[in-house]
């Protein structure tokens, strides 16, 4: 139950995080578009409050945050590089 409830909150920091970033940051990012990252961090989002981590839609849940991790462990670091500019 515990790992339930700190999936939720990666969860919405995903989604909020792609929809304040600029659209044109994705691609310059070499990233898929920001609407398709809105849509796998909401679609996770919602698998993650919908199903549990020990029940029947199990597969469902670990696709939720196989999809939000995905973003911040990948796509949210070549955002804020992009965004940032080169460092020294």
């Amino acid at each position: 139950m515990v790992i339930w409830w700190a999936a939720l909150p990666v969860g919405v920091f995903a989604f909020a995080h792609a929809l304040a970033q600029r659209a044109d940051a994705f691609t310059a990012a070499d990233r898929m578009t920001k609407p398709a990252w809105l849509g796998i961090t909401a679609g996770g989002t919602a698998a993650l409050f919908l199903f549990s981590p020990g029940g029947v839609g199990m597969m469902f849940w670990i696709a939720g945050l196989v999809a939000v991790l995905v973003y911040i462990v990948d796509v949210r670091p070549k955002l804020i590089e992009v965004q940032r500019g080169p460092r020294w």
